[in-house]
């Protein structure tokens, strides 16, 4: 029988003594199109991590978010995702104009603690080609979040993603502030990267407390430690 998945784990899988968990795994939980509680799931995420790499194999990995949604389900094995207004670097879409391979994770980190890998070839689509095939899809009409591009993924697998070490969060109300350039909004000189260190006259710094001070929503004290 041909398993899912690489050579390379294949092989781990022998050389550690896994293979037979890992071909159960692969019987009982690996799909190659989105059953319906799949749907559903992705329907309601506010987040997921996106996995590409260029032509030589060299990785990158990004975050999308939006409101819940903002992933479309489009069939069983076709999703979609909208690129808002970013850096302009492009990274993610660049690697793939040179490799459609791309993973996703979307995980719940708040209800039911579950999370999804959704692997396949994605395409990148502008909103009049996506909506010419799919005039059904919602169109946003708050400013920046307006998709000019999107990504059109074809499904290659969906499995689970164990719920035994997801840490539980609760969600925090937060005004997003789409499409902004303000520096501060979009995390100014957080890690101190800008060269040289002193920034240039009229550069306006990362707040200390940016969720605090960029939202206006107070940031909870860490929990005491009952022990």
């Amino acid at each position: 029988m041909q398993w899912p998945g690489s050579a390379g784990e294949h092989v781990l899988q022998c050389n550690w003594g896994t293979q037979h968990r890992a071909q159960r795994f692969y019987r009982d939980q690996v799909r190659d199109r989105l059953l319906p509680a799949m749907k559903q799931f992705v329907g309601r995420m506010e987040m997921a991590f996106l996995a590409t790499a260029d032509a030589r194999g060299e990785c990158d990995a990004s975050l999308r978010s939006g409101p819940p949604g903002f992933i479309h389900v489009l069939d069983e094995t076709r999703l979609v995702l909208p690129e808002y207004r970013g850096n302009g670097v492009h990274a993610s879409l660049g690697n793939i104009t040179e490799n459609p391979h791309v993973g996703l994770l979307m995980v719940d980190f708040v209800r039911d603690l579950i999370g999804l890998h959704v692997n396949g070839r994605a395409e990148i689509l502008s909103d009049a080609q996506l909506r010419s095939t799919w005039p059904g899809l919602p169109a946003e009409t708050a400013p920046g979040r307006r998709a000019r591009h999107w990504l059109l993924v074809e499904v290659e697998e969906a499995y689970v993603h164990c719920r035994k070490h997801i840490p539980r969060m609760t969600l925090m109300p937060r005004h997003r502030a789409w499409g902004s350039d303000d520096p501060a909004r979009k995390g100014g000189d957080y890690f101190g990267a800008r060269t040289p260190a002193a920034p240039p006259a009229g550069a306006i710094p990362a707040p200390r407390a940016p969720m605090d001070a960029v939202s206006g929503v107070p940031v909870p004290a860490p929990a005491r430690d009952p022990r």
